[in-house]
């Protein structure tokens, strides 16, 4: 059994998914440097987090801030996941778009600027049968 709460994809969030395939199609489209001849990156930041790019990049940001968006490969995904984002892509790589929302969703996350954006509950019914074995067992203490 899986003790690990269930982590947050970035790549589940509206047009990152989109992002991240021009990035693959077009690896301009993933370079930081690059982002002002891409427009919709800051509108999906907005649209995600309630916050820029350019706006996060602004942020004046505490004393003790950690640098988390900094990091590279590996070690920033692990950040990430200690913090509850997935932000690996299937294969388990970072998101080739992860330069541009880090700093947003690390300001958002930690509730400094932004916003997360909102996730129900999870509400995915049990499999069929997993009660019945409980109800078995009340119905025989009857």
């Amino acid at each position: 059994m899986n003790s690990q709460p269930k982590l947050r994809r970035l790549l589940d969030l509206p047009g990152v998914a989109d992002l991240e395939m021009k990035a693959l199609m077009k690896p301009r489209h993933a370079d930081p440097d690059a982002r002002a001849e891409f427009p919709d990156i800051d509108e999906t930041a907005r649209a995600a987090f309630g916050l820029a790019v350019e706006a996060a990049e602004a942020f004046a940001l505490p004393a003790d801030w950690d640098g988390i968006e900094r990091l590279d490969g590996f070690d920033l995904t692990d950040a990430f996941a200690a913090e509850g984002w997935d932000v690996a892509d299937d294969r388990r790589k970072p998101l080739r778009m992860l330069p541009h929302f880090a700093l947003p969703l690390a300001l958002a996350m930690r509730g400094l600027a932004g916003e997360l954006p909102f996730q129900p509950e999870d509400t995915t019914p049990e499999p069929w049968g997993a009660g019945m074995a409980a109800d078995a067992k009340r119905f025989r203490k009857r």
